[in-house]
């Protein structure tokens, strides 16, 4: 798989875009030919396969080229976007030194890209593609499961040249939640003053954490069950339930479900309260079903779950949110679906679609969040 990242690069960015007057040329609307349409995904996996790189293990990581400096053919990024990825890289190998403090390290990766659709309009064209990213676990500890991965969904943008040639000039991420592993840390806005209403307080992110040991099996709840549901689930979407990926995101969605799978009973009673019921029915749910913070009230109003004073306290079933920016409602929910035996709690859920993702890394990759964590 180390490899793939140090070649692929050269590969793709040389052969990456084909010229307008060409045979490969694109249509002057609609959506581009084949050939084009190919050529647009390989330079999507050429920029992705950089940055996934860059979290590597030093020892395992090739030195990076510019993608500005492998195109040919007059052919490459624009300088913005150019410059905006030196940024992301240098981003990114904080994450692998923020991860290497926290003891974990990737030693390969393999990024594969699927153009899903193209348009163009003019001289601009446009690409939807699904980013597919597999990372190995470094053994540090010896418990560590072997990979991690993810689904992500990524927008970019083709301006048309006087040469005839296509660049590349724009690259975003449409996904919900929490940005993944290969995606540059940003810095959080200041702090506004939080909402008024009942809810867990933020957990600590030191490692390790005090025991707080959990009960798995022969209790009120499944919780092998649900782990077994949700990394069922995170990519394959059980088509028993509606989906709210363009609605605000799936992600509490998803997590209620696996919850449910381990035996939590639904609550109906209709109340004046948005956080007092729990369910889902075939024409609607209770808006603790699919919302953050509405979940997070639920819960700790009907004393569904205890707040844990540290992140790495959580055990098989337990969740973890997100306040991305500290401002008082929180993002994102994830379940905890996996926990090694040296006490690394890996998560998995929705919005980009994430299986066993460590909880080091998305502390790494958000060093300023607030965190809150729930035993189930």
């Amino acid at each position: 798989m180390l490899s793939r990242c140090s070649t692929l690069t050269a590969i793709a960015v040389s052969a990456v875009l084909l010229p307008l007057s060409s045979a490969h040329a694109a249509t002057a609307s609609g959506t581009v030919n084949r050939a084009t349409a190919d050529a647009f995904g390989r330079m999507a996996d050429a920029v992705l396969t950089d940055r996934t790189a860059a979290l590597l293990d030093k020892s395992q990581a090739a030195p990076r080229t510019a993608l500005a400096s492998k195109s040919t053919g007059g052919v490459r990024l624009t300088a913005a976007l150019a410059k905006t990825e030196d940024t992301a890289v240098t981003s990114l190998r904080g994450t692998r030194s923020r991860l290497a403090a926290l003891g974990e390290a990737y030693t390969a990766a393999d990024t594969k890209v699927t153009v899903d659709r193209t348009r163009r309009w003019g001289k601009v064209a446009t690409a939807w593609v699904t980013e597919t990213t597999v990372l190995t676990y470094k053994k540090i500890r010896g418990d560590e499961p072997g990979t991690t991965g993810f689904n992500a969904h990524h927008v970019l943008t083709f301006a048309a040249q006087p040469d005839g040639t296509w660049k590349l000039s724009g690259l975003r991420t449409t996904d919900k939640g929490a940005h993944q592993v290969n995606e540059p840390v940003t810095a959080a806005p200041a702090r506004r003053t939080p909402m008024a209403v009942v809810d867990a307080p933020p957990a600590a992110t030191t490692y390790p954490a005090p025991a707080n040991p959990k009960k798995l099996t022969g209790g009120a709840y499944d919780y092998a069950a649900m782990a077994t549901y949700a990394e069922k689930y995170w990519k394959n979407y059980n088509t028993a339930y509606r989906k709210f990926n363009g609605v605000g995101g799936d992600c509490t969605n998803f997590v209620s479900q696996s919850l449910l799978a381990g035996g939590w009973q639904p609550i109906s009673t209709v109340t004046p309260e948005e956080y007092d019921t729990w369910y889902y029915v075939a024409n609607g749910q209770s808006d603790s079903w699919a919302g953050v913070n509405e979940w997070s009230w639920f819960t700790q109003t009907a004393k569904r779950t205890t707040p844990l004073a540290n992140v790495y306290q959580m055990d098989v079933g337990d969740v973890l949110q997100v306040d991305f920016d500290r401002d008082g409602a929180k993002d994102h929910t994830m379940i905890t679906s996996y926990r090694s035996s040296s006490g690394m709690p890996y998560l998995t859920y929705h919005d980009a679609d994430t299986y066993r993702r460590s909880l080091s890394s998305i502390i790494a990759s958000y060093p300023t969040s607030a965190y809150y964590a729930y035993r189930t």
